[in-house]
């Protein structure tokens, strides 16, 4: 048996199906929405993030660490100076660059209690070591060795490398409180004191 519906002038038009449009409720809630859950990488584990200025795109690999006493040129105002080697790796057409610190992204250490700590912080922005401070764009299909430090106090050994890319998105690593990746002994004889 065919549905029959009628219409505005009454008259019954057979096969006809009546048809409701549908409606959308919104339940009101009183909580916000749980964020999505933050996937954080192993040291070693590459990340593909957004150039500065939202210009091209840099696969970064932090792949080493090393804690330092002192350098050949400075010791620490705290305790002690991590240092993280980086490959950086321009994977499209165009160059690519880390964010600055100063543009409000970059690099940032975040210690097990959650304090921030920004890249070059203390006497961090005098640690330097020569096959690990590459800096400026990565030119499309290659790399280059970086390197970034942070002066720290011990309790703030391990915990999470942060990274914010040219978007805005933040990536994150976890970092060991001890040495750890294939370039440790390289890092160590060139930040010697």
């Amino acid at each position: 048996m065919a549905a029959t519906g009628c219409s505005s002038g009454g008259d019954d038009k057979p096969g006809a199906a009546e048809t409701k449009e549908p409606t959308a409720t919104v339940a009101p809630t009183d909580s916000p929405a749980p964020e999505p859950a933050v996937k954080t990488l192993e040291l070693g584990a590459p990340a593909e993030t957004i150039g500065s200025g939202g210009a091209g795109v840099l696969e970064l690999t932090p792949s080493s660490i090393v804690y330092v006493t002192g350098s050949m040129s400075t010791k620490p105002s705290k305790d002690v100076f991590a240092f993280i080697a980086v490959k950086a790796k321009s994977t499209k057409a165009v160059a690519a660059e880390q964010v600055a610190p100063i543009s409000g992204g970059g690099w940032k250490w975040v210690a097990k209690d959650g304090q921030a700590i920004g890249e070059g912080n203390g006497e961090s922005y005098n640690v330097v070591a020569d096959s690990f401070n590459a800096g400026g764009p990565v030119e499309p299909g290659t790399f280059v060795w970086d390197g970034i430090a942070f002066d720290l106090a011990k309790a703030q050994r391990g915990g999470t490398l942060l990274y914010t890319d040219g978007n805005g998105t933040a990536y994150r690593w976890t970092v060991p409180a001890a040495d750890a990746g294939a370039q440790v002994a390289q890092l160590k004889k060139e930040l010697a004191p």
